[in-house]
């Protein structure tokens, strides 16, 4: 198994990247292996871990059983399934190096969901509903995620909930086929994104800041909890967002209207793949203290020859400008490149299993491996003379930023068979 390290390395001098990739992984998987109380569940996550991050095309059970030089995949599959470990506890270690890594008093917390496509019913949390993923309505799991964004550009997941529709939490027997415990309940995806930020605040995770998605915006809910929590925000609304503005309760759209031409300013909320983000923004001030409006406007018209706008409530100290409050709409993108970087990279929806408790573990571990990736990354931006790593550079692959990418090459032990499930669909 030890050997596997070596062949997930990039092919760099001893004295350089190889035995500093070795020594980073190591130190890494150190925080989270008294996780793993026997030696088949060590050996095993410690494996699964560098499958995740091997340049394999899927990974699956198959391939990463492969990868680690097994006959089978049966291991791997105790490991999510039957092993005793407890996935919360590698959840706050990874949360922990995260922090402790990239961490940031200015840092920002990021909730939004991403949809895993799946066939039949079986799987935890399973049905037909609408995935931003797709973009219609699949079959499909959701995952609620909390992110984490430093002032540097760093980023990486660091909490994560599956979202369980209320025709599952109504169904106590199928909750109790797929491993779903009793104590298990309908929660709404805003009420999930307040149990892990409130997770965050616990453990002492530095932030300034949360922001989310329209979703979670016009849940008058999570604003009032995060008010009463002290935590300042930026999240998108609709334009049918109804505030208390001095003229009365208006619209967000109408109260946009009303601001003139000269309470518009060009600014970047952040460099994208081709460039900084620019767009017009005006604020707009609210009836409660401390509350605002964010109004962006694209700077070029839309095919119907209208600016597009969107909006963002804004609860923030007095004396913030208005460029920390669009820097920090502009930090949402760092959940949409950790979500991209996830699954291109280790993993996160390649998994193929079914129970509650499974999917948690996978995605932990798939979670855990990226945050390998983007710390390795951010210490690459940090040392001396270098040009690597992500950087405000917007999303891209983190393996570039840490060796060269025709270096890069998947660890074989075995001859490639056509295993079950390769490369298609859980049909689960």
């Amino acid at each position: 198994m030890t050997a596997v390290v070596d062949a997930v390395m990039p092919e760099m001098a001893p004295d350089a990247g190889l035995v500093a990739w070795s020594e980073a992984f190591s130190e890494m998987f150190a925080l989270v292996a008294g996780e793993f109380a026997q030696a088949p569940s060590r050996r095993r996550a410690r494996g699964y871990l560098l499958g995740l991050l091997s340049h394999e095309e899927r990974k699956n059970g198959w391939t990463i059983a492969e990868f680690a030089g097994d006959a089978g995949p049966g291991g791997m599959q105790r490991l999510l399934n039957f092993y005793a470990w407890d996935e919360d506890a590698v959840r706050d270690a990874l949360r922990r190096y995260v922090t402790a890594r990239i961490g940031h008093p200015a840092g920002v917390l990021v909730a939004d969901e991403t949809g895993f496509l799946k066939k039949g019913r079986g799987s935890a949390g399973v049905q037909r509903q609408y995935s931003g993923t797709a973009g219609r309505v699949e079959n499909c799991q959701l995952g609620v995620f909390l992110a984490y964004a430093a002032p540097d550009g760093s980023r990486a997941l660091i909490d994560r909930e599956l979202y369980l529709p209320e025709s599952w939490a109504s169904d106590r027997d199928r909750c109790r086929e797929a491993g779903i415990g009793d104590d298990v309940a309908f929660a709404t995806k805003p009420e999930l994104a307040r149990k892990m930020t409130g997770r965050a605040v616990a453990a002492g995770v530095p932030f300034s800041w949360f922001t989310a998605d329209e979703a979670y915006g016009q849940n008058p809910g999570l604003r009032d909890w995060l008010e009463e929590s002290g935590i300042s925000y930026v999240m998108a609304v609709p334009c049918s967002q109804r505030c208390a503005a001095g003229a009365g309760q208006l619209r967000a759209d109408e109260l946009a209207a009303l601001v003139p031409a000269r309470g518009w300013q060009v600014l970047s909320c952040g460099d994208g793949s081709k460039g900084p983000r620019l767009y017009e923004w005006a604020l707009a001030g609210l009836a409660a203290p401390g509350s605002r409006l964010l109004v962006r406007r694209a700077l070029a018209p839309d095919a119907k020859g209208r600016p597009e706008l969107a909006f963002f409530l804004c609860s923030a100290p007095a004396g913030t400008t208005l460029a920390e409050l669009v820097a920090v709409a502009g930090a949402r993108w760092a959940v949409e490149d950790c979500f991209a970087e996830a699954k291109n990279e280790t993993g996160l929806d390649h998994y193929q299993v079914r129970r509650y408790r499974a999917w948690y573990r996978h995605v932990t571990l798939s979670m855990l491996a990226h945050a390998f990736l983007a710390v390795t990354a951010a210490a690459a931006d940090r040392a001396p003379g270098t040009g690597a790593g992500t950087g405000k550079k917007g999303s891209r692959d983190l393996w570039t930023a840490i060796q060269p990418a025709e270096n890069i090459q998947p660890a074989r032990t075995h001859n490639r068979q056509q295993r079950p499930g390769d490369d298609r669909p859980d049909r689960r």
